[in-house]
This record gives C-alpha cells, structure tokens and sequence, in this order.
C-alpha cells in the first residue's frame, strides 16, 4: 500500500457534482486548467508533445461506496467496476483530456469532468493501440441500442 499526495490540482468550471453533464451520448467538452505543484514542475518536460493526457484523480468529495448501482444512463443496475460511479471502495477518477497549451506549471485541458480544486494523482499521457473496431462498450453499448430504438 501506499499513501497518495496530490500533485496538483483541478481548475474546473463545475462547482457541484449535479453540473456535470451525464447520460448516453454526453461529451465533456468543458475547458479546465490542471495546476501542478510547482516543485513538481520538472515532472512535465517534453508532455507537449501529446494531444491526450489520462488524468488520476480522487473523487475527494464522495464517500463510501455501493458495489451495484444504477447509472444515469442506463435504468439496470451494473456492478461499481462496470461504472464511471464516484461510490467506488478506492475513490479513483481517471479521464482522458485534451492537452491544449502547456504554461509554466498549467496543463490548458478540454474535456474536464472533475469538481474545481478535485486532487490530481497523476498524469501519463494517452496511449492506445486499440482500434475502435476491437474496442467493445459492453452494457453501454445496449442501453444506446435500447434508447434508439
């Protein structure tokens, strides 16, 4: 085990959890800022040069958690792992951003679902080789289905 410290830290337009846009067919199109630590500041070299950052972050403001849930987009219940829940036993967020434009110690992000001042554990930039015809969506993909239809 280990014990988290932030390393910087969400600037986001949203203030409470209900603004964040959920649901089938949601885009998270919001602009937000990730600030760094400035001791840390070493740490981003050369992460320019990605369009994509994966952002780890905790879900600092949710407590406890439920290991079967219904989502918003769905009416069925799914199991914790099968979800995006912030009810989760570890309270980790991961979302992928646009990088925009790096100043100083401040990532220019597109795509924020975090609450403004959320911690942020890490970033790696995003690398996939899966191609979207391998990639399933498994019970998302359903209640899209039984939505359109």
């Amino acid at each position: 085990m280990f014990t988290s410290r932030p390393i910087g830290f969400v600037s986001s337009p949203y203030k409470d959890a209900s603004e964040i846009p959920k649901g089938l067919g949601t885009k998270h199109e919001a602009d937000g800022v990730l600030r760094i630590l400035p001791d840390l500041e070493p740490g981003l070299t050369d992460i320019e040069g990605f369009s994509h950052l994966v952002v780890i972050w905790e879900f600092d403001r949710s407590h406890g958690f439920e290991l079967l849930g219904t989502p918003p987009s769905d009416n069925r219940p799914h199991g914790v792992f099968a979800t995006r829940s912030p009810r989760r036993p570890n309270p980790i967020g991961l979302t992928v951003v646009e990088l925009r434009r790096r100043e100083g110690i401040e990532l220019y992000v597109r795509g924020v679902d975090m609450l403004h001042g959320t911690p942020i554990l890490d970033i790696k930039p995003y690398l996939s080789g899966i191609s979207p015809d391998q990639l399933r969506r498994g019970w998302l993909a359903e209640a899209e289905a039984r939505q359109k239809g």
